[in-house]
């Protein structure tokens, strides 16, 4: 007999009452297939040599492993990856261990039984007081029942297939997110909604439909489920944030990372055979959402394009603004809150759509926010609500609580700044520097930022415009298909039309030197007082024209507020700058900030 490798003895107490044991040797002692309505697991008896569990399962990626007989009775296996799941509600839940990933070291027919291992539920309660109870053997398929039927806020097509669909919904038997595949349909999985989306409409060369989407979460990992058309329609208001459901039938296909950042390679997409169950009474096993809250100020700080999580109290409430599209004609509706905490700042938030309409902050409440992103605009930054992101109105958290409290009490009546306030004027939040002075920023990990008072060269009129995505929320330049249709990368759609975004390389300087620098199209747009789709026109239409609009800036002095970052492409590597905002000069202050400098530097404010 060769070398067996030992067994990690005693470690499954431990598994099961939560600790992470890294790769355990374990035996397989018994299999059993499961078969109900909709999926297909294998059950399996495994040892550690002093203890075994029935209540084990493969996940059902790796069910080919017994369809080709490499676990049979006694195979030696490491366990290179494993989740613990409730399934039961009954019991004070059951926990089950789920085999993700494993490697077999020993084949059954090499080795024989290891040790005399004892049922779990017989293990010392200081080894195994939180493990669930388990039989003795292995139940036959009869053995699992369905819980009695109750009233059951089921949503599917209303056939009898699903109807059985329901009952494998509450028979417990579950998989874990990170366990699905498209090469395995036959799968019920309970998870919670971290966020859902607006409905979006779209309208290609292909047709025209609507679409929503959400992001799932259990305790293994995360997931995008996207409904479309007739599925939009029947799920959109049944699924809420923050509740948890059983869902099956879907499609599974690779993730498009362009429009998700969710750590899982697949997706899913609502079909007409999608079953939605909500699960109303015990949700054990499955994660709350978490916030990863960021002070108001430190919003200061952050990245333009990233998320946040923050909560602050709505102190102000702008009007419904309602207006369309110049390039697709379609209406949107928003609404400006600025919301504050108690890092006594402020942040402006944009909400949209019906969230938009139906907001009531005449209560002045707290609002929590999840994924909101970051824009920035004339080196101001400001938060809106978008694909992914979640908000709540009130909610029962501690730090709501206490931002209640402090509101209430006074809080916010001095708020000191404002995140969202636009800098580039003389005591804005980057300090001051000549183009000779910066010539070493950027060189870490972030960007540095500076502001000087400079001068226009010089802008280059070639390839200072593009053809863009007509959608409002992209701005991917388009390619051009030569058939009147334009095609979007990045939302995999064609449209029969783009809109122009500038896209401006300056030649600016001060007493110091010049340097090129690029601005962007909301930025351009505001120094050259013409919006991108004019000025785009006029260049494919009369070149001679937009060059004298190009020319208007020439010699005129500005405040910049620049970015500074190195970048590397291939081997050559170069100093970035982008402008962040321009500001006419306000020589009034500016002379105040020489004087002030004048005086520093011959040490007049020591005297």
């Amino acid at each position: 007999m060769p070398d067996i490798t030992p067994l990690s003895e005693g470690v499954i107490p431990r598994i099961m009452n939560g600790e992470e044991i890294e790769a355990p040797i374990l035996q397989i002692l018994g299999v059993k297939k499961i078969i109900t309505a909709e999926s297909e697991r294998i059950r399996i008896l495994i040892s550690d040599g002093q203890y075994f569990n029935s209540y084990a399962m493969l996940s059902t990626h790796l069910n080919f492993l017994c369809e080709e007989k490499q676990l049979k009775e006694n195979t030696i296996i490491r366990v290179d990856k494993y989740i613990t799941s409730i399934v039961s509600k009954n019991d004070a839940g059951k926990r089950v261990f789920i085999v993700m990933g494993l490697t077999v070291l020993h084949p059954g027919d090499q080795v024989q039984k290891i040790g005399e291992p004892v049922n779990l539920s017989d293990a010392p309660a200081s080894s195994a007081q939180k493990a669930a109870p388990t039989p003795t053997s292995l139940p036959s398929t009869s053995n699992v029942k369905p819980k009695p039927a109750k009233e059951n806020r089921s949503f599917s097509n209303g056939s009898s297939k699903n109807a059985n669909l329901d009952q494998s919904m509450n028979s417990g038997l579950t998989s874990p997110i990170a366990s699905l595949s498209p090469y395995h349909n036959k799968w019920v999985i309970k998870a919670r909604v971290t966020a859902k989306s607006a409905i979006r409409s779209w309208s290609n060369a292909r047709g025209e439909g609507k679409l929503f989407s959400m992001d799932l979460m259990d305790e293994s990992g995360e997931i995008r489920a996207t409904a479309f058309r007739e599925q939009c329609d029947k799920f959109y208001d049944i699924i809420q944030v923050d509740q948890v459901y059983f869902i099956s039938k879907c499609q599974l296909k690779p993730a498009n990372k362009q429009f998700s950042t969710l750590k899982n390679d697949f997706e899913m997409t609502f079909t007409n055979e999608t079953v939605i169950q909500l699960c109303e009474e015990d949700a054990t096993g499955i994660p709350e959402i978490k916030y990863d809250l960021v002070p108001i100020s430190q919003v200061a700080n952050m990245e333009p394009k990233a998320a946040v999580d923050v909560v602050g109290v709505c102190k102000e409430v702008g009007e419904l603004q309602i207006f369309t599209s110049r390039t697709t004609n379609k209406e949107f509706k928003k609404r400006d809150l600025v919301l504050i905490d108690t890092s006594d700042a402020a942040v402006t938030l944009t909400i949209w759509g019906e969230d938009a309409v139906n907001f009531d902050g005449h209560v002045q409440p707290v609002i929590l926010v999840k994924g909101a992103r970051i824009n920035e605009f004339n080196g101001g930054k400001s938060l809106s609500l978008g694909n992914g992101s979640n908000m709540k109105i009130n909610p029962d958290i501690p730090e709501g609580h206490k931002l209640r409290g402090w509101f209430d009490n006074g809080g916010g009546e001095n708020i000191k700044s404002s995140v969202s306030a636009r800098t580039g004027v003389i005591g804005g939040s980057a300090e001051w520097r000549t183009f000779h002075e910066a010539r070493n920023l950027g060189t870490g990990d972030k960007p540095d930022y500076f502001q000087t008072k400079g001068v226009v060269y010089l802008i280059k009129s070639q390839n200072a415009f593009y053809k863009a995505c007509p959608q409002p929320e992209c701005n991917k330049k388009v390619i051009d298909e030569n058939n009147g249709h334009y095609r979007c990368e990045k939302c995999n759609a064609v449209f029969p039309n783009f809109k122009f975004r500038l896209l401006i390389n300056m030649n600016i300087g001060d007493w110091t030197s010049n340097r090129w620098v690029t601005v962007f199209s909301d930025l351009a747009e505001q120094l050259l007082g013409r919006s991108a789709q004019e000025i785009g026109e006029t260049m494919e239409n009369n070149p001679t024209e937009a060059e004298e609009i190009f020319a208007s800036i020439n010699f005129l002095s500005y405040i910049f507020k620049i970015r500074s970052k190195v970048e590397t492409f291939g081997d050559t590597t170069r100093n970035k700058l982008t402008v962040q905002s321009a500001i006419p000069v306000n020589y009034k202050e500016y002379n105040k900030h020489l004087i002030s400098t004048i005086k520093e530097l011959t040490g007049i404010n020591k005297i």
